[in-house]
């Protein structure tokens, strides 16, 4: 690719193209629609799908899809062709207004969580002019919102364009406070990092944990893991490096702002890093990243893996949130600027985000939730389920100076000394980054660093923009009917953090004494989906969500009941494989194994009985005593399995799966582990973690 400005955005119908192709008052109409929410008018449609129908079949084009983002986490596509019939036995192609402005894909086999009954299957999708569309696989992607024939949202794209509204509205009363009559439009901002791993394909089809489950569900340790810190940042390897080459290149042509990749700390783990954009069009980038990843992988001949833990004792993947606010007149709304402690919009945007995250701590815990982050979260490479915010030495300098009524002195800028007179000289940050803190200020931002890599951002971002948007109502609320403005404001950022303090924390969020420590100031510590869960449908929140006309109450309880659902769900499927893994790979190579040993004394012993078999017999007796305790494992799961059924509600059923059948399979792999280590080679059945995390070097 030579002429990569060019080819960006090549296959996007994006504002460069609908200039040149619609007429000025049509895309004007467009432009209110897209800028400002207004509806869109049919005849305005009309003219845009003309447009777009003639320039996707330029491109190659031959169908077209409403691209939407269901439940499921996964994006989804109905394809129709631009052909119609003449009545002469020939076709035209056509694309009307109506075909881009709505779908009808049928709702029936995605899920619900009880919003509707089983046999009613309509369901709509409603094109989304804020997301520009594009074309994939000679198709043209319309991005679309997706409901069900009575309203109810059934995606997650629906509540993060609420989300959007939410915070739109609120920011601007705030900014209007401070004079700020100009500003139009208020938006979130995100660039997702995303981790991943890659494997070797023909490795990855002899391990059905993989292709079942998406991670290993056993595998002992081989000798080298990340213990060297050998691979992060290393020279990426030349297979590695042609599949990143044309994953730039084919989310270039899309419109994507890949800007950043590299080896991660893990043997075989990489990362993609965006630039900042709109929340909604982010999300919509990171759902393209994530497929594209995959095929191309396959392409290579390597498999690319998102979820949160394939592999124990190895770093899992993340996807770090970087959230800002911003506005239309190009102001970053977290930007402390040279004097954040006279800074006072800024402050004022601050505070609301830690009195969000303090108060809806549980929602964050719960936007980020599913079987896969419970791995991952509170190991060695993640933060730990327990909420905080991390604003360093000089902002946390400031908002104590303010509580306690003193002045601050602003650190002055130091220059870099590294020793070496070559080099040059550059300023240093006045606060270091952590990397062990969920939700920290990284300079005008805040890294959200608790997503799970396989994670669609529009749940944790619907949940970010809402509390903050939350939080800036009451401000605005407070500072609107305020007599001596300038009062009112001191105080209420002084309130504001004396009250929500317990929630920021600088330190080592890895450390024992720091989950003792939030324990004292009230934190909430949720392990798992099961524990976590429960709080989406308490008052505090179905009144938050309602109130900014993010989701309706059934809606609520609808995605609390696919939550628990999809849960039960993929521990029923990993119960399943390992038990079908051990019974019909490993018993047999034990036993294949336990054959052979046998043979070979017993041949021993027929030539001479002063032949030394207590190596054999050793290993027989291990292995033999090994063999008796899988046995006794795989009963146990598999009973644990029937007994699942029995359980009352679904809650009771996912707290069954995570205290019973979930410690049964970790028992199971432990004793398999075992056997991996005292099992011959030739007999394992299955690619063992030296393999799958090396094959690719």
């Amino acid at each position: 690719m030579q002429d990569i400005p060019n080819v960006f955005g090549s296959m996007v119908f994006n504002d460069k193209v609908m200039k040149q192709r619609l007429p000025k008052d049509v895309y004007k109409a467009l432009k209110r629609t897209m800028d400002e929410q207004k509806h869109l008018n049919l005849d305005v449609a009309n003219v845009v799908a003309t447009a777009m129908k003639e320039w996707a079949i330029e491109k190659g084009a031959t169908h077209f899809t409403h691209w939407f983002q269901p439940l499921t986490g996964v994006t989804a596509e109905k394809h129709h062709s631009f052909i119609s019939p003449v009545g002469d036995g020939n076709v035209i192609m056509e694309f009307s207004g109506k075909e881009l402005v709505r779908g009808e894909p049928d709702a029936s086999s995605f899920p619900s969580g009880g919003i509707r009954s089983t046999f009613e299957a309509r369901g709509y999708t409603a094109w989304d002019p804020t997301s520009y569309a594009f074309i994939k696989d000679n198709t043209l992607c319309i991005p679309t919102a997706f409901c069900s024939y009575s309203g109810e949202a059934l995606d997650k794209k629906t509540p993060l364009l609420r989300s959007m509204e939410a915070i739109d509205k609120q920011a601007k009363r705030i900014l209007k406070i401070f004079g700020n009559d100009n500003v139009k439009r208020v938006a979130a901002t995100v660039g997702p990092e995303q981790e991943f791993f890659l494997i070797d394909k023909e490795l990855y089809q002899k391990r059905p944990d993989l292709i079942y489950c998406g991670r290993t569900l056993f595998g002992a340790r081989p000798p080298k893991g990340q213990e060297l810190e050998d691979h992060y940042f290393a020279s990426i390897k030349p297979r590695v490096s042609a599949f990143m080459k044309e994953l730039d290149e084919e989310l270039w042509k899309l419109g994507v702002l890949a800007k950043t990749k590299h080896n991660e700390v893990a043997p075989a783990q990489h990362e993609v890093a965006p630039i900042f954009t709109t929340v909604n069009i982010a999300a919509d980038h990171n759902q393209l990243i994530m497929e594209l990843m995959k095929t191309i992988a396959n392409k290579h001949d390597l498999v690319c893996l998102l979820h949160e833990k394939p592999f124990a004792g190895v770093n899992g993947s993340g996807k770090h949130n970087n959230w800002s606010i911003s506005t239309d007149t190009g102001i970053n709304l977290l930007e402390p600027g040279e004097t954040p402690y006279d800074n006072a919009q800024f402050l004022v945007f601050l505070c609301a985000v830690i009195k969000a995250v303090d108060e809806y701590q549980d929602l964050l815990r719960i936007s980020i939730a599913s079987a896969g982050n419970d791995h991952r979260l509170g190991a060695n490479e993640a933060p730990p389920a327990i909420i905080s915010v991390f604003l360093g030495e000089e902002l946390t300098a400031i908002l104590e100076a303010i509580e306690n009524g003193t002045g601050y002195n602003k650190k002055e800028k130091v220059q870099m000394e590294i020793g070496a007179s070559v080099l040059p000289h550059f300023p240093k940050d006045n606060t270091d980054r952590n990397r062990t803190s969920p939700f920290a200020f990284t300079g005008n931002k805040f890294e959200f660093r608790m997503l799970g890599s396989s994670a669609s951002i529009s749940d944790a971002n619907t949940v970010l923009n809402t509390i903050v948007a939350e939080a800036l109502c009451q401000f605005a609320d407070r500072l609107e009917n305020a007599g001596d403005f300038r009062a009112e404001l001191n105080a209420l950022i002084k309130e504001t953090i004396k009250k929500h303090r317990r929630i920021i924390f600088n330190g080592n969020n890895y450390s024992e004494e720091w989950v003792k420590e939030s324990e004292k100031r009230g934190l909430l510590n949720l392990k798992s989906v099961v524990e976590a869960a429960p709080y989406l449908i308490s008052e505090k929140n179905i009144k938050l969500f309602t109130k900014h006309n993010i989701f309706s109450e059934s809606e609520i309880h609808s995605r609390y009941n696919i939550m628990l659902e999809e849960y039960i769900k993929v521990l029923h499927i990993e119960a399943l494989t390992i038990l079908d893994m051990t019974k019909r790979g490993i018993i047999p190579a034990v036993v294949e194994y336990l054959k052979d040993l046998t043979e070979v004394v017993k041949n021993k012993k027929a030539i001479s009985s002063e032949f030394n078999c207590k190596l054999e017999e050793s290993l027989i007796n291990t292995i033999s005593d090994l063999a008796a305790c899988l046995y006794k494992n795989v009963e146990k799961l598999d009973n644990s399995i029937l007994e699942a059924k029995n359980q009352d509600g679904l809650l009771n059923t996912a707290k069954y799966y995570r205290e019973v059948v979930f410690i049964n399979m970790q028992e199971l792999r432990s004793v398999i582990d075992n056997l991996e280590t005292k099992i011959g080679k030739k007999y394992w059945p299955f690619p063992t973690y030296g393999e799958l995390l090396y094959s690719v070097y």
